[in-house]
């Protein structure tokens, strides 16, 4: 699938030397189609790793697509140059007019806070909000997920005893969803996060489905009826280093973290883990892309 981005976002070159179509702005110009339009909100610390990382899980299907990608106003980006941010990112108030087929909700590193002391949650709650007339299917992720279901239907986040970090065995408990095509009954996917929704509070919303959970990480995948909205509590879009990298990380603050589990081969952290999630991390976004957003949404995006 050809991604349509800035010609000279860093990713381009990561994703084409990874032989994957990247059609840049000016290319664009001369295609006479409608692409589809994507808003990636990224709240993550690692902006640049994150929306190469996203925009990876875009790319497996034949369907032309246009990223933006948006930041917040009232939080300025710490670990990412200011020239990135001005140059890439675009901020709510830029494109409040504009619709959409469909939006991305990073999750991010404020999970101990409560939603309310998060700094840009007022924001938040209004892109979220503005989502549900100007986005056809929206596709939250790790806090990215709590925080829609808060907003949305009032679940609650609890904190955990400790982090839950690893790829996880998890298995479908709705096998017949279109997202779900290509999967196996059983599959992997990365969690990294010290706090969950539980799956009583939501069997109690007549309008939620739980779609995938795991044994030990708990739910997974949790779904509206019509589509409009997917709350996905791990990190399919993860590479294959991103957990050694917050375990260093971690390690090196002094925080003594655990191992992330089912990731190192022998838990041993000196031996390069194992990529065992590629394939699903790439079929639930190619078909949330395809059956819940371009076979559904309008061809003009203001109806």
């Amino acid at each position: 699938m050809p991604i349509k981005i800035q010609d000279d976002l860093p990713a381009t070159k990561i994703l084409e030397d990874e032989h994957i179509f990247v059609m840049t702005e000016h290319r664009a110009l001369t295609q006479d189609i409608r692409p589809l339009r994507i808003l990636l909100l990224n709240l993550m610390p690692t902006k640049i790793e994150t929306e190469t990382q996203i925009l990876r899980c875009l790319s497996n299907t034949p369907l032309q697509i246009e990223v933006d990608l948006l930041q917040t106003k009232t939080y300025q980006a710490k670990n990412t140059s200011e020239e990135h941010m001005i140059a890439f990112y675009q901020t709510f108030d830029d494109i409040k007019f504009l619709h959409y087929d469909g939006l991305i909700i990073t999750g991010a590193p404020v999970e101990m806070l409560d939603f309310e002391e998060v700094e840009y949650w007022d924001e938040l709650c209004e892109i979220m909000e503005w989502s549900k007339s100007h986005v056809h299917s929206t596709f939250h992720i790790c806090w990215g997920a709590q925080a829609g279901l808060y907003y949305h239907y009032g679940i609650p986040k609890y904190i955990l005893d400790k982090k839950v970090s690893g790829v996880f065995k998890h298995r479908l408990l709705n096998e017949k969803s279109r997202l779900f095509r290509g999967f196996d009954a059983e599959f992997y996917a990365p969690h990294s996060r010290h706090t969950e929704v539980r799956a009583e509070d939501i069997l109690k919303v007549p309008d939620l489905k739980i779609m995938a959970d795991s044994e030990e990480a708990g739910v997974y995948i949790v779904g509206n009826q019509t589509g409009s909205q997917f709350f996905v509590m791990g990190h399919s879009e993860y590479d294959a280093d991103t957990l050694a990298k917050e375990y260093f990380r971690d390690l090196d603050k002094g925080m003594n973290p655990e191992i992330p589990a089912h990731y190192f081969p022998d838990d041993d952290p000196t031996k390069e883990p194992l990529l065992r999630w590629r394939a699903h991390g790439t079929w639930i976004y190619s078909n949330w892309l395809n059956y819940f957003v371009y076979q559904t949404t309008p061809y003009y995006l203001g109806k």
